[in-house]
Parts: structure tokens; C-alpha cells; sequence
């Protein structure tokens, strides 16, 4: 049969394949246009940027990124500007590694998943910025200077020994803070950190309270002498030195020159031990616990003996010289009649301004005594001067046995009258008979707030009388112990 027009089918065919090609064209376009901007389910630095052109991405990371950081202080708020602690986002990086994202797909394959609507994998592109911890710790640290309730240290009552408890506080961790604020600056939300804040003790007070309170001390008692203090922290190796006269303040370097008496068996015992070594005999046991706990001058004669039986006390010295104690010294025997063997001028006993008249037999100051039972307290844990200057001569079992023995030295009055009973206390006294010439004490105090040494000595030219010369020197020790002790 014969076919007179145009085949229906045909044409049917031909328009919808020509729609087909027409659609494909438009879906070429509308796929062309979403690849020039980020894939959907993009995210930079936690920020969804698909759909965005780069500069669209841009202003969106930094609009979110600038948000300030609200800073919970208990409940104070307070904004923090990240520009204001030199925050900057590396967006070229991060867009970088979008844009490889973006162009990583081919062409076809990924022409084909968005004819079928099908979405690619979410990612994410890690955060990339820095910040100025400089900056930061800066602004924390004046948050803290306008919002911290520092504790207060315990403070001296006026006109005893006694301190007045202090108030505890609360203060800014300001490193734990800059972690927190740290992390934060990374989110894209939840922008917000709770500041810790953490209660702070009441601490000590400085040193120079201390010796204002010691020297109100002196003036209730009415002492008008000559007052050598010497005050070592053994936990910190903070000091404290004071030479008063009548009243007045004398320099401490030199330290004055004062009669050492029976003080000087510490350095004994000390330099006895550069030359023998423990077990000792029973014998020079009993001469060393006679000497330190019973202050025995005929036992401290033998010890010297057993050290060189013509220049025993000279050979002490020289252990104290190697030291570097200059004005501490025993240039004779204690027994009566003993040859002086030796006359040594010191920086304490040639100061013009003040004269204790010591004895030339034997002398010492505050601080060197101090300094001594410091050294001899660091030797029993293995340092200080005594282990440096000797170290195959004097062991810290030695160093310890004397100790040991100091504090077996109980005699109930002056450092030891100033500290509550049960307090170890290794000390040596000395004093003449009564009415005083002068009076000493110094010794180690091992107390619940940290072991210290105390070194008091004392001289008048005019006599001084027992009781309240030694009622001093016990509330000196007991406002030195509530110093490091105060009332919570």
C-alpha cells in the first residue's frame, strides 16, 4: 500500500527526541551552574557551605567565626572578641581544600548522580586559624585583675603574738581558662565557656610583717639591748635578718659579733664528724649526748681532743672557715685556764659601730649559727654546703645523728617555751649566769606550716635579768611559729 503523509509515529518520535535533547541541555546547564559553586553536604570548619560561591563561603565562615566568646565569671558576663586576641581563620587553606573537593568528581560521573538526584557523601573541612596566646593570657589576666576576690593573708594583733586568721578567696585559673577559651574559638557554635574560678587559701603574710610584729614584740617586753635575729624558711630559703639597738636598726652585713658560748658545740659536733665517722665508740656517744643535751664544757674538751689533742679548736674553725662562716669561731679549750690559741679579728668583731664585747675564746652571729643548722638540715637529705664542701667527710647519717641529739636538748624556756608541747625542736642554747651578759638560742622547728630555723641572741651593756629576757625570746619563737601556723 501506498503511504500518502507523513508517518504520525514518526513525528511523535522525532519531537521527543528532540525534548530528550532539549532537557538534557537545560540539565547540563542547571548541572554546570552547581558545579561552579560548593558540593551540597560541604561543611568548612563545621560552617555548611554548599550551594556558595567562594566569596559567598568566605563571608559566611568569618560572619560565624567573629560571633565573641561569652565568658560566664559566676555571673558576670563578659564578651570576647576573638579580633581582639589576633584570631585569624586560614581560609585560603580551608577553600583550598573545598575547591578540591568541588572539582575532584569527573565531569560525566558526577553529571549522571545529579540527573538521579543523587547527593554526594558529606564533608567536612577541619578548621584551620591561629590566635595570639599572648593576647589572650593578656585579657585574662585582666578579667582577673577587675573580677578576683584574692584571699587575705593572715595579719599580726597588735600588741601580742598572735595573728588574726586571713579569708580565703576566689581567683581565675588563668591557664586552665586559656585552654577552654582555646577550644572554643575552633566552634562554630556553643560559643560560650564557664570560666573556672577556684577558691584560693589565705596565705602568709611578706616577711616584713613579721618583723614589724617581732619588733612590737621587743617593745612590750621594753628591751632596749642589743637584739641579733636571724629567721631561715627552710621550705622557700627566704630569710629574714634583724640587728636592733635601743630601739634602732643596725645594718646586718656584717653581722654583729656576739659571745658564741656553749652555742658553738653545734659547730663542735659538726667538725668532730669530718674526722671520724659514725659508729661512734659508747664512749664518745655519751661525750656527744653530754655535750648537746646536758651543754657538757669538759665533754666538748675531749671531742675537740679526739679531733687533734693541741688544735682541736682550731681545727673546728678551719671546717667553719671552708664553709664560708667568717665570724664564727673557738680559739681555745673551755676549760679553765686554757691556752688561747689564736686571735681572730672578724668582719663582726671589728665593726666601729657596735661593740658586744665577745669573748675571744669563742664567737659567732645570728646568721652563721642560723646558717649552720640550715646546712646541717639539708645535709640529713643529701645537699646543701656541708655535703658540697664535704662530701666523702661528712655524710647526712652524720648530719643527722647530731641533729638527732639537738632535739633531745629539752630544757622547756626560750625557743622551746614559744611552740605548743610535742614540737621537735633541735636546738642549743647558751647564756652566762644571772644577771645575763648575753643570751642565745638558735635551733630548727619542725612545725605543721614548714620547718624553719630560728637564731636569736641577745646583749646588754647593762646586766639582764632572767625571767624577762627569756620570756622574750619565747614570744619571739611563738610569733614566729603562729607565722608560719596561722589560725584557719
Amino acid at each position: 500500500m501506498r503511504r500518502n503523509g507523513p508517518n504520525f509515529l514518526r513525528w511523535i518520535s522525532i519531537s521527543m527526541l528532540l525534548a530528550a535533547v532539549v532537557l538534557i541541555f537545560v540539565e547540563l546547564v542547571l548541572y554546570s551552574q552547581q558545579r561552579a559553586r560548593m558540593p551540597y553536604g560541604l561543611s568548612v570548619a563545621g560552617v555548611p557551605i554548599g550551594g556558595l560561591t567562594q566569596t559567598e563561603a568566605v563571608e559566611r565562615l568569618a560572619q560565624t567565626y567573629s560571633t565573641p566568646i561569652e565568658l560566664h565569671y559566676d555571673d558576670q558576663i563578659i564578651h570576647l572578641n576573638p579580633s581582639n586576641i589576633g584570631f585569624q581563620l586560614d581560609t585560603e587553606a580551608m577553600l583550598a581544600a573545598a575547591e578540591h573537593e568541588r572539582t575532584g568528581t569527573d565531569f560525566w560521573p558526577g553529571f549522571w548522580d545529579f540527573l538521579w538526584n543523587r547527593p554526594g557523601d558529606s564533608q567536612n573541612i577541619p578548621v584551620r586559624d591561629d590566635y595570639s596566646k599572648s593576647q589572650l593570657e593578656s585579657a585574662l589576666k585582666d578579667i582577673a585583675a577587675r573580677y578576683d576576690q584574692p584571699a587575705e593573708p593572715a595579719r599580726p594583733r597588735p600588741g601580742s603574738t598572735q595573728f588574726v586568721a586571713g579569708a580565703p578567696g576566689r581567683v581565675l585559673d588563668v591557664s586552665r581558662a586559656a585552654e577552654l577559651i582555646g577550644d572554643v574559638l575552633n566552634q562554630p557554635v556553643n560559643r560560650r565557656v564557664n570560666l573556672p574560678v577556684v577558691a584560693s587559701e589565705p596565705s602568709r603574710p611578706g616577711l616584713t610583717t613579721l618583723n614589724t610584729l617581732l619588733k612590737q614584740v621587743m617593745e612590750v617586753e621594753g628591751f632596749d639591748g642589743l637584739a641579733d635575729i636571724y629567721l631561715l624558711d627552710l621550705r622557700s630559703g627566704q630569710e629574714l635578718h634583724s640587728v636592733s639597738l635601743n630601739g634602732e636598726d643596725l645594718p646586718t652585713d656584717p653581722d654583729v659579733a656576739i659571745t658564741a658560748g656553749s652555742t658553738i658545740k653545734i659547730a663542735i659536733a659538726t667538725a668532730f664528724f669530718r674526722y671520724h665517722d659514725l659508729p661512734v665508740s659508747d664512749e664518745v656517744q655519751g661525750w656527744m649526748e653530754d655535750m648537746l643535751t646536758l651543754s657538757g664544757n669538759e665533754t666538748a674538751d675531749r671531742l675537740m681532743e679526739e679531733i687533734d689533742p693541741g688544735r682541736g679548736p682550731l681545727m673546728v674553725t678551719d671546717t667553719l672557715q671552708e664553709l664560708g662562716y667568717e665570724n664564727t669561731f673557738i680559739a681555745g679549750y673551755f676549760h679553765l685556764g686554757a691556752d688561747l690559741l689564736r686571735v681572730y679579728r672578724t668582719p663582726g668583731n671589728t665593726r666601729a659601730d657596735v661593740d658586744t664585747e665577745p669573748d675571744v675564746y669563742n664567737q659567732t652571729s645570728a646568721s652563721e649559727m642560723g646558717m649552720l643548722l640550715g646546712d646541717l638540715y639539708r645535709c640529713r637529705r643529701g645537699g646543701g654546703a656541708i655535703v658540697a664542701v664535704f662530701p666523702e667527710e661528712i655524710t647526712p647519717e652524720e648530719c643527722g645523728y647530731v641533729l638527732d641529739l639537738l632535739a633531745r636538748n629539752n630544757i622547756g624556756v626560750l625557743l622551746e617555751a614559744g611552740v605548743p608541747d610535742g614540737t621537735r625542736v633541735a636546738h642549743k642554747h647558751g647564756w652566762t649566769g644571772s644577771p645575763l651578759e648575753w643570751l642565745g638560742d638558735a635551733g630548727i622547728i619542725y612545725s605543721p606550716g614548714g620547718d624553719y630555723v630560728l637564731s636569736v641572741y641577745l646583749w646588754d651593756q647593762q646586766e639582764m635579768i632572767w625571767a624577762p629576757t627569756s620570756k622574750m625570746v619565747s614570744d619571739v619563737s611563738e610569733a614566729v611559729y603562729n607565722y608560719f601556723n596561722p589560725p584557719s
